[in-house]
């Protein structure tokens, strides 16, 4: 079981949440398959949708495999923070450590990419999902769940966004 704390209050109507998911070690499709079943297992939230899986080349350091991406939308009824600690849990049951290099090598990267129509700025969490905008293994998997018309705060809808975003790099690799 995820946990979800206590103290975080939750919605009374489900919130529609995009998670951005990428992996890069320990055979990555497995890794976002077995993550993917459990956002399904998160309480107060059930998976709504998956993108197909992606392969792109690394964001950061170039000297790492490449990564498998793929976005999921959520209904939940956690509150951001809340959702974020589950997030995170996941992550480390599937051997994420946090100590590494920026952009570096990992077995799982859970994003919190979208959360309903909310722009969220503070020391924890940032939503939308910094970069979001500009990076093609997030914005084309995440019209596959979502849609053109999706409107992402602060920016634009996602059809200009992919407009302006090439997919050159990104193949398309399997439904989840």
């Amino acid at each position: 079981m995820i946990p979800a704390r206590s103290n975080e209050a939750s919605s009374e109507k489900p919130v529609t949440a995009y998670i951005g998911l990428g992996s890069n070690l320990q055979q990555p499709i497995q890794q976002i398959k077995q993550a993917l079943q459990r956002l399904g297992e998160i309480p107060q939230t059930r998976l709504i949708v998956c993108s197909p899986l992606y392969r792109s080349a690394p964001l950061g350091p170039a000297d790492q495999p490449d990564y498998i991406n793929a976005v999921a939308a959520l209904a939940t009824r956690l509150s951001p923070l809340a959702l974020l600690d589950a997030l995170q849990a996941i992550e480390r049951q599937q051997g994420r450590v946090r100590e590494g290099e920026r952009w570096g090598p990992r077995t799982l990267d859970l994003d919190l990419l979208l959360y309903g129509e909310q722009q969220i700025h503070n020391e924890r969490l940032t939503v939308p999902h910094p970069g979001l905008g500009e990076r093609n293994f997030v914005l084309y998997p995440l019209y596959d769940v979502a849609g053109e018309d999706l409107l992402i705060p602060g920016l634009d809808t996602l059809g200009h966004l992919l407009h302006a975003c090439p997919r050159q790099g990104l193949e398309l690799l399997e439904t989840c």
